[in-house]
């Protein structure tokens, strides 16, 4: 059956070229992402601060279990703030037998240039030798990497804790990162966590045994790295961008596959049913059942193969291209390396022959279905209704998409909305699709005393055949309603986020002017501020992460630590319950969403671990409601302190008259880089940061609403090309080009109003779960243009799609068409 399949291929150009160009983006899509998660996946981060080190204890991860429905699991999340070990475990380890050399390394963050400092003693554990010069004796003294440019007797200004300081070069090396080395004195007076380390190296004497200092580590609440693992422990950018790749590309290609899945499912189905007129003509002829399954199998397969090997290749420039275009936005480094889709492609190209051969097994199902005598009777009058299991899959899947609209809109947290709305909409396309036939069948009696008013006998002619092909528009419907689904609800979610998150930093910020530095601030701004003249309050704010129970494991949520002296005059996190004014060392203020997510209430006892995983329990003291632009947690400076990666200030909320212009500019003026900027100029940064920070989702979601765009296209030209012998005999019986024309328009209205009104409902809906459950909020915000982009593309895609195509075969004789096969 694979030859006839391929002949017959040949002679239906138009539904075959659709379903490949459907395949030839899909398997792009599939490949581009695939490879993103599989360099992802693949990265294994070189040792190179720990290169001669046998083993490396380190506290890079908390991890929580829990028992859910009977079964015990362990949720694990990365220390947003890289975690500590106290200093005390080096001298244990020191005392193992077995143990050739021991040193805890005082890592220090540099703030400009940006880069990550270290003691002396650490730089034994590279095994790099030293390009040129010495090591550093004097505390004014440190070694650099050779990419930094310098050379030896050279001096360079470095900020750390948001202090500048020069420094006298005493060497370079290479040691294949940003990295700077100091004395050992002077890194731990440095080190932003006094009495903790970074990391402990170990040098074992061969064919030393290493389970005493695992037990040892063990004790302290840490982990020992050995082998290939060794780099997880070094705080890369590196491990950042495989974090980000392996998480968006996961996430996103999910939701392709599954647009995949509805969008060439479609078009085969839709293909088939066109051909059923062939393939009844097979069965009167003798082709058993199978013969038909298989040439259809083949048909299916074949166009998978040809279009994952136009697919494939463009899908590894695509992911070239998007590799490129990371880096140059910040994204990923330049040095981290994207692998070749040796896992990528073949998974693409499997799924989909896979989803194309199912959908053409299904889509036979009918046609080979019937007695060979019904056949050719089959093809002359649509089925009015669709199945029973149809129709009861169709509710069922409704009921659980309202379900999960519900749940979406009780739920508190960033996770739980995004998970619940994503399954809300999926679910919801589903419905439609299930309930197409009834849905068109529905509409075409509403819209039958309607159509003929305004299109007189073409709405009459146009309301007949919207109520006789019901089952076969089916399909188009489903096309119209996903691409009207998915651009108006994911596309307006990261609007709808960046906005919340200005609007409610601007709105709660009550400081006339904020203070910021590039290499971060000192851990007393604030203090000296507040001493200026002319100044009312100031008020220091750090952004870190604190990890949470949340349904079903742990995760991180943004959280800040303000300094609480004045914080009420300097921001309004419009407190619904509780007072800000009470915040100290030992209690917490939580976000609206973030109590409702943990259940925390005023008054109750809050657990959670701070960024380096110190668990911590806090008395909360209020819940406030603009958690998006000012972190769902709100910790005191206090608790926070010698807990960061830093010991620096992000920036100082300063609320002052004009008086104080002078001497905030006269204290800005001794620290290196420091800038006084008015709320309105911080509010545009922000709002600039933000947009960057999106190009990724949005480069993302706009692939996918592409891709619904594209099958709702290609679903509708075939649609129109199919109805060449219906065409022609109108024609033949006395209707006029103008009045087909007219009925072609009339039922694209009727039809494209059910799919914008139930697609428009589903965006709606799923939008505002989103929304609701981020901000609080049920009603979300569209953009003017945005709507009218999403409605009016859709619009002009449907008539394009429609009317193109139908005016071309109006321009043939009908004679020559009344022939034509289906």
């Amino acid at each position: 059956m694979t030859g006839l399949a391929a002949r017959l291929l040949r002679h239906r150009a138009g539904p075959a070229a659709a379903t490949l160009l459907a395949l030839v983006a899909g398997v792009l899509i599939l490949v581009a992402m695939g490879t993103l998660v599989e360099s992802g996946l693949r990265f294994r981060a070189e040792p190179r601060l720990w290169a001669a080190a046998d083993v490396v204890v380190a506290n890079r991860t908390v991890s929580h279990t829990f028992k859910e429905f009977g079964d015990t699991t362990t949720s694990t999340v990365a220390l947003p703030e890289g975690g500590t070990v106290d200093a005390a475990v080096v001298d244990r380890i020191r005392q193992v037998p077995g143990v050739a050399a021991v040193t805890g390394d005082d890592a220090v963050v540099i703030g400009t240039p940006a880069a990550l400092g270290h003691g002396w003693d650490t730089y034994a554990f590279t095994g790099r030798r030293i390009v040129a010069g010495a090591a550093p004796r004097a505390d004014d003294e440190v070694l650099l990497d050779t990419r930094f440019g310098v050379a030896p007797g050279d001096r360079i200004d470095l900020v750390v804790g948001g202090v500048g300081r020069s420094y006298l070069v005493s060497g370079t090396a290479e040691t294949g990162t940003a990295a700077v080395f100091f004395t050992d004195a002077q890194a731990a007076r440095l080190s932003a966590h006094p009495g903790r380390v970074d990391a402990i190296g170990v040098r074992m004497v061969p064919g030393a045994d290493v389970g005493a200092v695992r037990e040892i580590a063990s004790a302290a609440g840490a982990t020992t790295y050995a082998g290939n693992d060794r780099g997880n422990v070094e705080q890369s950018e590196n491990q950042a961008a495989q974090t980000l790749l392996v998480t968006a590309g996961s996430a996103f290609g999910g939701y392709v596959v599954l647009l995949i899945v509805f969008v060439v499912a479609g078009t085969i189905g839709l293909s088939v049913r066109h051909r059923r007129r062939d393939l009844a003509l097979l069965r009167a002829v003798a082709a058993t059942p199978g013969q038909v399954r298989r040439m259809l199998i083949a048909e299916a397969a074949l166009l998978a193969l040809v279009g994952s090997a136009v697919g494939g290749p463009a899908g590894l420039l695509a992911a070239r291209w998007v590799h490129g275009e990371l880096v140059e936005r910040g994204f990923v480094p330049a040095s981290f390396p994207m692998v070749g889709g040796l896992v990528a492609v073949p998974a693409a190209v499997g799924t989909a022959v896979l989803v194309a051969v199912l959908a053409a097994l299904v889509a036979a199902r009918r046609v080979t279905g019937i007695k060979p005598i019904e056949a050719l009777g089959e093809i002359a009058v649509e089925p009015r209704r669709s199945g029973r299991v149809r129709l009861i899959a169709g509710v069922l899947t409704l009921a659980a998409a309202g379900t999960s609209g519900a749940f979406t809109l009780g739920a508190g947290g960033s996770t739980g909305a995004l998970a619940g709305a994503a399954g809300m909409l999926y679910l919801f396309v589903i419905a439609v699709a299930l309930l197409a036939p009834r849905i068109n069948a529905y509409a075409a009696r509403l819209l039958t005393p309607l159509l003929p008013r305004v299109w007189r006998v073409s709405g009459y002619l146009a309301a007949a055949n919207l109520r006789a092909n019901a089952q076969g528009m089916a399909t188009v419907l489903t096309a119209l309603v996903l691409s009207v689904g998915f651009g108006g609800s994911v596309w307006f979610l990261q609007t709808n986020l960046e906005r919340q998150t200005t609007t409610q930093s601007s709105a709660g910020t009550l400081a006339e002017r904020v203070v910021v530095a590039p290499g971060g601030l000192p851990a007393d701004a604030a203090r000296e501020i507040r001493e200026l003249t002319g100044v009312r309050a100031a008020t220091g704010v750090r952004r870190t992460q604190v990890v949470v129970r949340a349904l079903g494991g742990i995760e991180p949520v943004a959280a800040q630590s303000v300094d609480p002296a004045g914080v009420t005059s300097t921001m309004n996190l419009a407190v619904r319950v509780g007072n800000l004014a009470d915040l100290r060392a030992g209690t917490v203020a939580v976000s609206a969403t973030q109590a409702s997510s943990s259940g925390w209430d005023v008054g109750d006892r809050a657990e959670l671990w701070l960024g380096d995983g110190t668990p911590v329990t806090l008395d909360v003291i209020a819940i406030y409601g603009r958690g998006l632009g000012f972190g769902d947690v709100t910790l005191a400076a206090e608790t926070v302190a010698g807990h960061t990666a830093a010991n620096t200030t992000d920036e100082v909320l300063v609320s002052a008259g004009p008086e104080a212009d002078t001497a905030l500019a006269t204290w800005s003026a001794g620290k290196p880089g420091t800038e006084v900027l008015d709320a309105a100029t911080r509010t545009r940064l922000i709002s600039t940061d933000l947009a960057l920070g999106a190009w990724l989702n949005r480069l993302l979601i706009g692939v996918m609403v592409g891709y619904a765009a594209l099958a709702a296209a290609t679903t509708m030209v075939m649609a129109a090309l199919a109805r060449r012998r219906e065409l022609a005999l109108l024609q033949l019986v006395g209707v006029t080009r103008r009045q087909i024309r007219a009925m072609v328009q009339a039922e694209q209205a009727g039809l494209l109003g059910t799919a914008v009104l139930i697609g428009a409902t589903i965006a709606a809906l799923t939008l505002s779960a989103i929304v609701n459950g981020l901000t609080g909020s049920p009603i979300p915000y569209v953009p003017p243009l945005g709507g009218v982009a999403v409605l009016g593309g859709t619009t002009l895609l449907a008539l394009a799609t429609t009317v193109w195509p139908v005016r071309r075969l109006l321009s043939a004789p009908p004679i020559d068409n009344i022939g034509v096969k289906e």
